[in-house]
């Protein structure tokens, strides 16, 4: 039996949310935001929490900095069972990263400092370690700079130690969609990119197109649309998956949090539609409290959602 359902290697990094700023933002001015939130970021950490908080078995390789938010983020990681023993400490001046959002309702501006998530390199991974997984994912291939050289050969070691493997890319700041992202598409089993990302990687201007296009090269396409649900392709299957109807609080976070109920499901073993199920739930329970995490930290409200909206199958 496997040690851990699955090892996650990326970014570590605290989000600070500004409420309630106008979109038009003035130079040289005082502007007051209406509320602020300080709370848990970075793609790769909030599916770790999510995951491990809905009772898979994680390993969480990550690199921070010797400074105050990278040990905030540490500790808000150590409220779960996440096993956090392989984690890489930078050297001395490295600092961890941080992430600014200015949210402006359905809308909002992404800041983000990288620090030592940009550094991290496949030579700092204990590639053992993560082979004691059944499944491993990467998140924001394109933040995680230091991790190219190496990372279509991670992906292959792991693939021949027999784990499965899921990406979400997440943006590219550069617009580019190039770097090892060709490589890596051949090796995956789930790919798990939103509308936009997929029709941008593969140059579309439609999500079907796009969807037609990364089914043909990875086996499991599960596309997170937002208000209209989920498109998800396996072979020549094709499920259309609408959302959850709820008031969204924040956003923030909701990608992330449906990677974590779909992998949840797919750990399971469960059909590719019911892990979008999975997926839509956990994405949209993620929205009813600020940050990517808060809604899975508050636990009588996660086990009333989960329980009212989940198949029971799935309530792990």
């Amino acid at each position: 039996m496997a040690a851990f359902d699955i090892s996650i290697a990326g970014e570590l990094n605290l989000d600070l949310v500004l409420y309630g700023l106008n979109e038009d933002l003035v130079t040289e001015r005082e502007l007051l935001a209406s509320d602020f939130t300080c709370t848990l970021g970075s793609s790769s950490s909030i599916l770790a929490y999510n995951l491990a908080v809905l009772g898979a078995r994680v390993a969480f390789v990550t690199k921070v900095g010797e400074d105050a938010l990278g040990g905030l983020a540490l500790d808000r990681l150590r409220e779960t069972t996440i096993d956090l023993s392989h984690v890489v400490k930078a050297p001395a001046g490295e600092q961890t990263g941080v992430t600014v959002l200015l949210a402006h309702g359905a809308r909002r501006r992404i800041l983000t400092y990288p620090g030592v998530m940009a550094t991290m390199t496949t030579d700092e991974i204990d590639v053992d370690y993560l082979s004691t997984a059944r499944h491993f994912h990467l998140s924001s291939l394109f933040l995680q700079r230091g991790l190219w050289p190496g990372i279509a050969d991670l992906f292959r070691s792991l693939k021949k130690a027999g784990l499965t493997l899921s990406l979400d890319t997440n943006d590219d700041p550069e617009d580019r969609w190039d770097g090892p992202l060709p490589d890596l598409l051949p090796l995956l089993d789930i790919l798990l990119p939103n509308d936009s990302e997929a029709c941008r990687m593969t140059d579309c201007d439609n999500v079907e197109e796009a969807l037609e296009r990364l089914a043909a090269q990875v086996p499991l396409v599960a596309i997170k649309c937002g208000k209209r649900g989920a498109l998800v392709a396996r072979g020549k299957e094709r499920w259309t998956v609408p959302a959850l109807s709820v008031t969204p609080v924040d956003t923030i976070g909701a990608g992330d949090s449906f990677n974590a109920g779909f992998l949840s499901g797919y750990l399971q073993g469960l059909p590719p539609a019911v892990c979008a199920e999975m997926g839509n739930a956990t994405a949209a329970l993620s929205t009813l409290r600020p940050g990517g995490t808060e809604a899975f930290r508050d636990t009588a409200l996660r086990e009333a959602f989960l329980s009212e909206h989940l198949p029971s199958l799935a309530v792990r």
